[in-house]
């Protein structure tokens, strides 16, 4: 009986309240919340912030890094880096456009849409063996993931000048106007076409992240690498699938930059990776590893793309905006630092 009423008096010890658990407890609620509170100061500072059509301006802008920022993220939960992804785009882009070009006159365009499923391919598949390279190089040569990438960056950039002798290439042929719908077009007249791709992209990797063992396999190399190993994971294959979907996803991106612009420009891109890899860490991600998602890289995406929106409202030095985004990464980083040591 004693023993049943000390049990009962400890019945409370260590337990955890509803806000320290699941979502709530993870550094996506806390700037998800900080986005909630810009959004209302912005709207408040300016009348145009929350009308329509500033609000589809938002969607898509954020659309644009967001995609690629998923594929980053799935890279950095494995505790890699890939900072050649602004070069991905702008070479997927490229290769893109110019296959079209190459396809105008071909008979593939025989049949509606034939030309353009074979150049999107010849984008998205330059894509895909650039991040075959970065996954072979790190997992299998063990490579430094940063000097790898870094070098990748440079190489992927200066082909895309090489291909294209420093300007830019047109969509053309006689897809060009299907191809611009696909890109560039809005469903209902008012949704980019980008943020529909977003929110399947999304749905799909929050999927393969909880709910398939490939998704436990990433969290694990991310985790802890060895232990992985010991416990049958194929450490080196599901490295190289997530540098592999990584440059999927910013070549992906890039094309659907290009069809917005009506053009693939060579510097395409540039400094892009900074702000990508900025919304996945302030989504949440973390640079050591074996920790991110899906909601937290688009919340990461909102957050910087609601405050350069609101800058430029406020008419504020546009050279502002990269400062407030490295204030906002070491603001997220000092959080997650505290919640941490908190919960430790």
């Amino acid at each position: 009986m004693a023993s049943e009423n000390a049990a009962q008096g400890f019945s409370n010890v260590r337990r955890t309240r509803f806000w320290q658990k699941g979502f709530l407890a993870s550094q996506s609620a806390y700037v998800l919340a900080a986005l909630v509170v810009i959004i209302v100061v912005m709207s408040l500072l300016s009348p145009n912030f929350l009308t329509a059509g500033n609000i589809s301006n938002i969607t898509r802008n954020f659309s644009f890094i967001a995609i690629a920022a998923l594929g980053m993220t799935l890279v950095i939960i494995t505790g890699g880096i890939d900072l050649s992804v602004g070069s991905t785009m702008a070479l997927s882009a490229t290769a893109t456009s110019l296959m079209m070009g190459a396809l105008a006159g071909a008979s593939v365009a025989l049949f509606p849409g034939g030309a353009l499923i074979i150049s999107l391919a010849a984008g998205l598949g330059v894509a895909a063996l650039i991040g075959l390279f970065n996954g072979v190089a790190i997992a299998k040569l063990k490579l430094s993931p940063f000097v790898t990438t870094l070098g990748t960056l440079s190489i992927v950039r200066g082909l895309a000048y090489v291909a294209t002798y420093g300007r830019g290439t047109f969509p053309s042929g006689p897809d060009k106007d299907l191809f611009l719908l696909v890109t560039a077009g809005k469903l209902f007249d008012t949704v980019p076409i980008a943020f529909v791709y977003l929110l399947i992209c999304a749905l799909a990797m929050w999927l393969a992240l909880n709910h398939t063992a490939w998704g436990r396999h990433v969290f694990a190399i991310g985790s802890n690498e060895a232990a992985g190993r010991l416990t049958g994971v194929n450490v080196d294959r599901v490295k190289i699938q997530v540098y592999v979907l990584c440059g999927l996803a910013a070549g992906f991106n890039g094309i659907i930059i290009s069809g917005w612009l009506g053009s693939a420009p060579a510097n395409l891109a540039t400094a892009y990776e900074l702000t990508i890899i900025a919304a996945a860490v302030i989504g949440g991600a973390n640079l050591a590893g074996g920790v991110g998602g899906a909601a937290g890289a688009i919340i990461g995406c909102v957050l910087i793309e609601v405050i350069r929106n609101g800058l430029v409202l406020a008419r504020v030095d546009p050279y502002w905006q990269q400062t407030l985004v490295g204030c906002i990464i070491v603001a997220a980083v000092l959080v997650d630092r505290l919640r941490s040591l908190r919960n430790g």
